[in-house]
């Protein structure tokens, strides 16, 4: 009798939902791009790749492909309203995207906050340059003559730097918008323009090593703080700018900057396959072998677990409107 009853409430019971799976055995996860071929972003995040796979559990395969498109936001809009939510998709995204939704770019269809964020390989130290035939050599230079600088769109760094340089300092850069990421360099050695603001130091070693190793431009100008150690004689902006709200505006803007180089998963993504990515993110940055070919492509890793980049976020959503407004007025303002 007793186990009849014991029968019967077990088949009253809904059906137990099917175990979280523990590994990525047999299963394909995809590194979505959100540059195009060959720039810094593409460079890390291919790299990352080859070795990832190893330090998650079943050792899924990481297919790479890019998706590039207005500055990055076409491939970040597709991770958060469309891409699949079952752990099988990885964005590498740009930094300048985490904060376009706080300054309320309405081509931003997503939520900074809600993506789960994995890690970042390294900051990102912004420069701006001029080909070494131009005869701006010095930012002081650049406050004397108008300087064509290339854009892949007119948000982003490249976009947005000239802007906030212009604003602080009374630099005449101004912006080509419309170039691809490689195209954007290639114009710089065809003469089109005379150089790129807001293009990253990293991402020049890595993508066109020729360019710092030939000594084929003048840098201008740094971002962040404190100065790169490759770059000692370079102005930092924060060293040239005197006023106080602009500095505090500055600690706002390069929060990105900090968090260089982006890999977040979709929203929803389970937290326990999240939390297997994170935990292979932060081993690969400490695997022998991908330090060794990050090291041999010129690749720069100073890595941020995905909790801290989480902080940083919530630190930049937290800042006065005030400053945000005004921030926004720079980096989203074509025109100004």
């Amino acid at each position: 009798m007793r186990l009849a009853v014991a029968v019967l409430v077990l088949l009253a019971l809904p059906p137990a939902a099917p175990a979280m799976a523990q590994d990525y055995r047999g299963k394909q996860i995809r590194m979505v791009i959100a540059s195009g071929a060959g720039g810094g972003y593409d460079v890390y995040a291919r790299v990352l790749a080859r070795w990832l796979s190893r330090h998650i559990p079943g050792e899924p395969t990481l297919v790479n492909q890019n998706m590039p498109g207005a500055s990055g936001m076409n491939a970040t809009n597709w991770a958060y309203n469309s891409a699949p939510k079952d752990g099988t998709v990885i964005l590498a995204t740009y930094n300048a995207d985490i904060v376009e939704p706080l300054f309320g770019n309405k081509s931003a269809k997503y939520k900074s906050r809600d993506f789960a964020w994995v890690g970042s390989i390294g900051k990102q130290q912004n420069i701006c340059m001029t080909w070494h035939t131009s005869k701006v050599k010095t930012i002081q230079d650049a406050m004397k003559s108008e300087v064509l600088v290339a854009a892949t769109g007119s948000t982003g760094n490249s976009a947005s730097l000239p802007r906030i340089v212009n604003a602080m300092l009374g630099t005449k850069f101004k912006v080509i918008g419309g170039y691809e990421t490689t195209e954007s360099r290639l114009a710089v050695e065809r003469g089109e323009v005379e150089g790129i603001c807001g293009l990253s130091w990293s991402t020049l070693k890595a993508s066109n090593p020729e360019w710092t190793q030939g000594k084929l431009m003048n840098v201008l100008l740094q971002t962040g703080s404190p100065r790169h150690p490759e770059l000692p004689d370079v102005p930092l902006l924060r060293e040239l700018t005197k006023n106080p709200d602009d500095l505090r505006m500055l600690d706002l803007l390069e929060i990105p900057e900090n968090m260089g180089r982006p890999f977040v998963m979709p929203p929803g993504t389970p937290a326990a396959l999240v939390a297997l990515i994170r935990k292979g993110f932060d081993d690969t940055m400490k695997d022998k072998d991908f330090l060794a070919e990050a090291a041999k492509a010129h690749l720069e890793v100073d890595p941020m677990d995905g909790a801290t980049m989480q902080t940083q976020i919530e630190r930049a959503y937290g800042a006065p409107q005030a400053m945000i407004a005004r921030a926004a007025s720079f980096v989203e303002n074509p025109g100004q």
